[in-house]
């Protein structure tokens, strides 16, 4: 598996106000106030703040990496001030540091404040929302922008519910093993580069296609194709949960690796997080369709709680105390019959 060098680092992704600003543009129906021109500054912690007790003069621990966010409460704070104090008060956020105000419920600051913020670098937004609205969508906004990201050379497929990743050398059949399983009812998730996203609450992956190439699927031979326009839009998934990893290899470079039984567990690790890992031989004849298929279900059962090894070594062990109890029955009858 070949993974793409990203801005991504182990603490999560590295983004700024104006990435911010992109992302939660429409859905936090954000508006730029003042300080366009210090857009790039970096959120260093992917969290909001509200500054109540800055705004008060205690500035102990204060949270100047975060988003700090004004609304009705600090707002009526801030106009129960004399105008001297209110502006030592701003400037001394300001001072610490503190980079991005964001106004809630339509409320925006003065003209003297505003000329501190820009002054100081810092960037001022506003939205109509509720500070509490706000707070909970601004969340899953930040959480997206600041996972760990990495991208990976493999195509994506629903199958059975299940996220499936395939990898392997170009030419072993991953996008043709996609397309038959589209044909059967999965769902193409991303072909040739798929994208992983760490939710880090939870400590697993998500992966879908990069924006430039949904949707769309390249065939030897064929040439470019449009899963949706061919086979309809449930032919596609957005972003899917990766919970299965299947390792394409060629039958000579196997040899002696496979376990026939599936006893041995194989996992591979993206961004920390062990995901189980199949290899299947290719060789002509094969019929990978049927055999991802095979495995994503064989999977489901496992993750289910039933392991069909264990389920197999004991019936084999329940058989063989049987054919021992049995054996010494008959032995105990030949004895009392002598």
């Amino acid at each position: 598996m070949q993974n793409l060098p990203t801005k991504s680092s182990a603490k999560g992704n590295v983004f700024t106000v104006a990435d911010f600003y992109e992302a939660g543009r429409a859905s936090l129906s954000l508006t730029l106030v003042a300080g366009g021109e210090n857009m790039s500054r970096t959120i260093d912690e992917p969290i909001v703040n509200r500054p109540g007790l800055a705004l008060t003069g205690f500035y102990e621990h204060f949270a100047w990496q975060r988003l700090q966010i004004f609304g009705n409460a600090e707002m009526a704070y801030l106009e129960s001030l004399d105008d001297a104090t209110r502006h030592e008060r701003v400037k001394a956020l300001l001072g610490r540091k503190a980079f991005c105000f964001i106004f809630t419920c339509g409320r925006k600051p003065g003209e003297k404040e505003i000329a501190f913020a820009v002054k100081a670098g810092a960037v001022i937004l506003s939205t109509p929302m509720t500070t509490s609205a706000f707070m909970h969508h601004c969340a899953f906004v930040l959480e997206k922008l600041g996972a760990p990201t990495t991208s990976i050379y493999g195509t994506m497929v629903e199958v059975c519910g299940l996220g499936v990743l395939f990898e392997g050398d170009p030419g072993l059949g991953k996008s043709e093993t996609a397309l038959g399983l589209v044909k059967r009812g999965c769902a193409l998730v991303a072909d040739d580069l798929t994208c992983i996203r760490k939710d880090v609450g939870n400590n697993v992956l998500f992966g879908s296609a990069s924006a430039a190439t949904a949707g769309f699927m390249e065939l030897r031979g064929i040439g470019i194709m449009h899963i949706p326009s061919v086979f309809g839009v449930s032919a596609v998934r957005g972003e899917k949960h990766l919970e299965l990893i299947i390792t394409f290899k060629r039958l000579d470079d196997v040899k002696g690796e496979i376990d026939r039984i599936g006893q041995t567990r194989r996992t591979k690790t993206i961004l920390g997080v062990d995901v189980p890992n199949i290899v299947i031989p290719v060789s002509a004849g094969r019929d990978l369709v049927n055999l991802v298929e095979t495995a994503a279900m064989q999977q489901k059962l496992i993750l289910s709680g039933y392991d069909p090894v264990d389920a197999l070594s004991e019936h084999l062990r329940k058989r063989a105390d049987k054919i021992q109890i049995d054996s010494d029955k008959t032995t105990k009858k030949r004895k009392v019959r002598r």
